[in-house]
């Protein structure tokens, strides 16, 4: 097997995940980029794996085995980051979310407010 074109279509996997990561502006779109540029560095610790033989045998499917679960594990967290960012603001877009901004409740949870404590 020729490594190179996996090498390519790696490269081309990455730079359309980095294009996702830098003009999408919308959240979940940004998640889905990242996970292109996390499987095209799958794709090269497998042909890397099967085109040099490493002291260590099939550690490149190993470490992509690993990837794999980190992606799992980030997609978990960045969807539930994404889901509590639009109950607060209603949105999703990336760049209409003010990061210090405070978000502040009309009323404290949890008091009772005709008790005034």
């Amino acid at each position: 097997m020729r490594p190179v074109i996996p090498y390519v279509t790696a490269a081309l996997l990455f730079g359309l995940g980095v294009y996702g990561v830098l003009r999408r502006r919308n959240a979940v779109l940004v998640l889905m980029a990242v996970e292109l540029m996390l499987n095209a560095v799958n794709l090269i610790l497998v042909t890397a794996d099967t085109t040099a033989h490493a002291v260590l045998p099939h550690s490149g499917q190993v470490f992509a085995l690993f990837v794999i679960v980190l992606a799992a594990a980030e997609i978990g967290v960045g969807l539930a980051i994404v889901l509590q960012l639009y109950r607060l603001r209603s949105t999703v877009a990336v760049d209409d979310v003010a990061l210090t901004e405070p978000v502040v409740s009309a009323q404290p949870v949890g008091l009772d407010a005709e008790a005034g404590r």
